[in-house]
């Protein structure tokens, strides 16, 4: 393997301090992925970032105030629950701030040419992707993906971002910031029907924005073949036309076959291929500039293992070839037609 020094991570301890009891989405997670590293030795590959908090100016690049204004009360209140599956502790409020930023400062490590790094995976928690502009919910309090693209849009003058989102749920909070932004082209696979029951490919975006929503609700059992096989025919393609300043990615391991909470097929190298997708984009339209952003997966074991796979594509300056079999997977191949024939009047695919 060819090795690269222009990778980090982001990662703090306070982001343990999210406390949400006995839920799916708990600071354990963070600590496997942490072993995972420790152990394999990648820890001495990586530059480590150390983020600081967002402003709230920041956050309302998104967030209305009056949301903003009640997550803070709430946590100082002594927490509670957000919506039914999202709870929130006194140390919540400071942590999504914490976790919005460690985004925040992946991108201004990246955007700075004075140092190396091009690819950065952000450790962090809570998760983003579901939050709206007045809402939190799914485990996500403040939108960290959406807010980081804001930033790049705002700072550095960033005219076209990529956010790919490969968690298993639709990223409808994400979704709903960009619908009529031309400006952010937001990619989706997840399995569907499944929470949050939005991302049918007829969602593609409204006024200046139409064209610029891609989703790929995929069949559940879906496998690293068919993921590929999405990601070569429908993310490529529209990516080459789009032509990206810059790629973000929501990176969900809750499509792995050993998650709980969904029932897909996605192996631990999997994550590793859709990752090397991801990196072809980025060396041929962003100068190799890449943004992850933890969001979902929820069995310790898979999580760890698959953030391991990502760093060790994020590593290497190679991409794994692979062949992909796409027998017996009519139905993943008759959603990409489908999703064909609707993004065919916005983009050469």
């Amino acid at each position: 393997m060819s090795i690269s020094t222009t990778t980090g991570f982001v990662y703090h301890e306070d982001y343990l301090k999210h406390d949400t009891g006995n839920h799916p989405e708990n600071a354990e997670r963070l600590r496997a992925i942490m072993r995972q590293l420790k152990e394999s030795g990648f820890m001495e590959k990586l530059r480590r970032i150390v983020p600081v908090k967002a402003s709230e100016e920041q956050i309302a690049y998104v967030h209305v105030p009056e949301y903003i204004k009640k997550v803070e009360a709430m946590c100082k209140g002594g927490g509670g629950m957000l919506d039914l599956d999202t709870p929130v502790c006194r140390d919540t409020y400071e942590i999504a701030l914490l976790s919005a930023g460690g985004v925040i400062n992946a991108v201004d490590e990246v955007m700075d040419e004075s140092n190396n790094l091009r690819r950065i995976f952000a450790l962090i928690r809570p998760p983003g992707h579901h939050a709206t502009t007045n809402k939190g919910m799914g485990f996500c309090i403040f939108n960290n993906i959406a807010i980081t693209a804001e930033h790049l849009k705002r700072r550095y003058g960033i005219k076209r971002v990529l956010i790919a989102d490969w968690d298993v749920h639709h990223g409808n909070g994400t979704q709903e910031v960009f619908l009529e932004d031309p400006s952010v082209l937001y990619f989706s696979t997840h399995q569907y029907p499944h929470y949050p029951g939005t991302g049918w490919i007829d969602e593609v975006g409204k006024g200046e924005g139409e064209g610029y929503t891609v989703n790929v609700p995929l069949p559940a059992g879906t496998d690293d073949d068919g993921y590929l096989y999405t990601l070569q025919n429908i993310l490529v393609p529209i990516a080459k036309d789009f032509n990206p300043e810059f790629v973000l990615v929501s990176v969900g391991f809750d499509a792995h076959s050993a998650d709980p909470l969904a029932s897909m097929n996605v192996t631990s190298p999997g994550f590793g291929l859709f990752t090397d997708v991801i990196k072809e984009i980025a060396e041929k339209n962003s100068k190799g500039r890449i943004i992850m952003a933890l969001e979902g997966g929820y069995n310790l074991k898979a999580i760890a293992e698959s953030a391991l796979s990502v760093f060790n594509s994020l590593l290497s300056n190679a991409r794994e070839k692979k062949e992909v079999a796409m027998r017996e997977k009519e139905k993943v191949r008759k959603r990409v037609e489908e999703i064909k024939a609707v993004q065919r009047k916005y983009w050469d695919i």
